[in-house]
């Protein structure tokens, strides 16, 4: 497989530019999630690296070999490129063996090349040959359609939201399937998809895309713990963004005195800090040495099974509950203290109303205010 290099890309449709300058480099054998909002300009991106758009300017290579810019537009046919669509598009009058070498010379055709292997490498049985595509599942006909975009030897695979019409338990299923099928080729691809744990999940790397722009391209553990703005903070996952002060290497806000993962300027910041880092303590919890805790009430509880996402409510020091969440006339109870989002297990969901106790774990990301 090979190397992708994108710069300077510009596109734009009747006076709208909707590519603004983008570089982007893909090294070979990694699987980049090309992630961003609809809207953003993904599905451009990817028709223009298949072909299927010109480019107003910049420049494309693969492999060293240039096949957009300087008046440069390589046919799509010729660029060597598997393109794997949303809903697989496989052919319905075809079998499944015949809609894998449905892009091969006619010899190869006739002799089904590679069929067995390719079932094997996406995790077919190699009965599935003579099946039609309406016999497979939705996540079969999605392995079938990676296996034709394979079957020419490609060097270089897109896959534009290919998991996105299937029901969640078939998605997970079929797109660790995929990832799978795309290690053991050593193949070089670009996973289009507006799903930010698809695209965590599944990237070597993940590159982001706003507006036509290209904000930040990073590994998902670096992306997802020091996103490069509040918004994308709050666009991969969730985000509790709380007002307060840097001064070195430390944020000062509601939650107390929390470490910076990346230096940031001293003065007003805004504190980025994800839900799960907040630890929900019961009153039966033992008391953590050393570890600063804030009261809280409970709000509101979102149960999700394995976890539940939990609102509270920060308690001033002036603040009183009684039973719970209502004061000595019946009334709910003032709180005057700041709104907490945070993430627990399932087994630990507290209840609305419940006193409980906060600590942060971990680094947290601060971004200086204008």
């Amino acid at each position: 497989m090979s190397n992708l290099r994108i710069s300077g890309l510009h596109k734009s449709f009747d006076g709208h530019t909707v590519l603004h300058g983008v570089d982007l480099s893909v090294e070979r054998g990694t699987l980049l999630a090309l992630l961003g909002p609809s809207g953003s300009g993904k599905t451009t991106l990817l028709r223009v690296l298949c072909g299927f758009e010109h480019a107003d300017s910049g420049t494309i290579e693969i492999d060293g070999r240039r096949v957009a810019g300087d008046n440069l537009h390589l046919p799509s046919e010729l660029r060597r490129i598997g393109y794997v669509p949303q809903e697989g598009a496989l052919f319905p009058h075809l079998s499944v063996a015949d809609n894998i070498v449905f892009g091969l010379p006619r010899g190869q055709r006739r002799a089904q090349h590679r069929v067995a292997e390719l079932l094997e490498l996406v995790g077919l049985a190699p009965d599935y040959a003579n099946r039609a595509p309406q016999q497979l599942s939705g996540g079969q006909q999605q392995r079938v359609a990676l296996a034709r975009a394979l079957a020419p030897s490609p060097t270089l695979v897109m896959l534009d939201e290919p998991f996105s019409s299937l029901d969640a338990a078939l998605r997970l299923e079929t797109r660790q399937a995929v990832a799978d099928a795309l290690a053991a080729a050593g193949a070089t691809a670009v996973l289009v998809t507006h799903d930010q744990s698809e695209a965590l999940s599944l990237g070597h790397e993940v590159a982001v895309l706003w507006n036509g722009k290209l904000i930040q391209t990073a590994t998902p553990e670096t992306l997802y713990r020091r996103p490069v703005s509040r918004e994308l903070a709050s666009f991969v996952g969730e985000a509790v963004l709380l007002p307060g002060i840097a001064s070195s290497d430390i944020a000062r806000c509601a939650l107390g005195e929390l470490k910076l993962s990346a230096p940031v300027a001293d003065g007003p910041i805004d504190v980025m800090v994800r839900p799960e880092q907040i630890h929900v303590l019961h009153a039966y919890d033992p008391a953590r040495d050393g570890v600063p805790t804030f009261d809280a009430v409970v709000r509101e509880v979102t149960f999700n099974g394995q976890d539940a996402s939990v609102v509270l409510q920060l308690l001033d020091d002036d603040a009183v509950i009684v039973n719970a969440n209502s004061n000595a006339n019946g009334n709910a109870a003032p709180l005057n203290g700041t709104a907490i989002r945070a993430r627990v297990p399932g087994y630990r969901s507290p209840q609305p109303g419940e006193h409980v106790r906060l600590a942060v774990d971990g680094e947290v990301t601060g971004y200086a205010r204008a």
